[in-house]
C-alpha cells in the first residue's frame, strides 16, 4: 500500500528545508534530485514509472483527483530497482509555496530522483535520431526542444556545455513531461560528437548560409542534429565536428527561426522521411 506520513505545516521542518534547496541548481546536481511542480507533471511522472520520491499535495484541498489513484492502489515507481511509490505527504500552503518557484502555486509538488544514461547508449541504434543542443540557454527552448524531440520519436538528446538546466522549473514546464518519454544526457559535445562520427552517424547543424535544404537532404540513416545558441549559432568548437549544415527555406519574410522551431521542423522532418520510406519508427522507441 502507499505510504501516507504526517501533515507538514512549517516551512522550519527539515525535510522542506532540504526540498527547497532543490530550486536552486547546485543543489539538484549535488543531491541527484528534483521538483516537479503541478498535477500534470506530476501525473505524467507516475504514469511513466519515473522514480518518485514524495509527492506532497495541499492538506486543505487533499490529494487531487488526476492522482487518487496512484496514492489508492499502490501502483509504484521504480526506485533503485525496486518498485516502490513515492510517499504521500499532506502539506500546508506555505510549504507549497516555499518550494515552488511558480507565481501562483499548484496544489501539488513531486520530488523526483534523475535518471542517468550512459552516454555509450547514445549509439544503440544504427539510425537513430538525436537532438544536440550546444549553448541553448533559454529554458523554454530546451523545454520545447525535448517535447518536439519525444514527440518525433528521437533517440535520445544531448545537454552541452552552457545549455539551460534540463531540471529548473521553466524547462521542466515548457517540456510538459516529455523528460519522461525520450532520454536525456548531459556531456561534452567535443568528445561525443567524434564517437558519434566513428560510428557512422552524420552531424548535422543548422546556417542560413548552408547549401543543402533541409527538405532535399537524406535523414533517413543515423543522424545527430546539433542546434547553437539562440544569439551566436554553433561554438566554433563544435562546427568542426558538423559533416552538413542544412538550411530552413523560408518563402515568406522573416529573418530567421528561433531555435526550438527550427529544431521542430527538422525533428518532424526526420519523421516524415523516414515514415515514407517505410520505416515504422525511429529505432530506439
Amino acid at each position: 500500500m502507499p505510504k501516507h506520513e504526517a501533515y507538514i505545516s512549517s516551512v522550519a521542518n527539515p525535510r522542506v528545508k532540504e526540498w527547497s534547496k532543490l530550486t536552486e541548481r547546485k543543489y539538484r546536481e549535488r543531491e541527484g534530485k528534483f521538483l516537479l511542480e503541478g498535477i500534470h507533471l506530476v501525473k505524467e511522472a507516475l504514469q511513466a514509472e519515473w522514480p518518485l520520491l514524495h509527492v506532497a499535495y495541499d492538506a486543505g484541498a487533499g490529494i487531487p483527483d488526476e492522482l487518487a489513484p496512484w496514492a489508492e492502489d499502490g501502483f509504484g515507481t521504480a526506485v533503485g530497482g525496486v518498485t516502490a511509490g513515492p510517499s504521500w505527504v499532506p502539506v500546508s500552503p506555505e510549504v507549497i509555496a516555499r518550494c515552488s518557484q511558480a507565481e501562483t502555486p499548484q496544489p501539488v509538488f513531486a520530488v523526483a530522483e534523475k535518471r542517468r544514461l550512459a552516454a555509450d547508449k547514445l549509439f544503440d541504434a544504427d539510425a537513430g535520431l538525436v537532438a544536440v543542443l550546444d549553448g541553448v540557454q533559454d529554458p523554454g527552448n530546451v523545454g520545447t526542444i525535448v517535447r518536439g524531440a519525444a514527440a518525433s520519436g528521437a533517440t535520445a538528446v544531448v545537454l552541452g556545455r552552457g545549455t539551460a538546466d534540463l531540471y529548473n522549473a521553466k524547462t521542466l514546464r515548457a517540456s510538459m513531461g516529455a523528460l519522461f518519454h525520450v532520454p536525456v544526457v548531459e556531456g561534452d559535445l567535443t568528445e561525443l560528437l567524434p564517437a558519434a562520427r566513428e560510428r557512422g552517424m552524420r552531424v548535422v547543424g543548422t546556417s542560413l548560409q548552408a547549401a543543402h535544404s533541409c527538405y532535399e537532404y537524406d535523414f533517413r540513416r543515423g543522424v545527430w542534429l546539433v542546434f547553437g545558441s539562440e544569439g551566436s549559432g554553433l561554438s566554433t568548437a563544435v562546427s568542426e565536428h558538423v559533416h552538413d549544415n542544412v538550411i530552413i527555406p523560408m518563402t515568406g519574410r522573416a529573418e530567421s527561426l528561433n531555435v526550438a522551431m527550427a529544431a521542430t521542423v527538422l525533428l518532424f522532418e526526420v519523421q516524415r522521411q523516414r515514415l515514407r520510406a517505410g520505416i515504422a519508427g525511429i529505432p530506439g522507441n
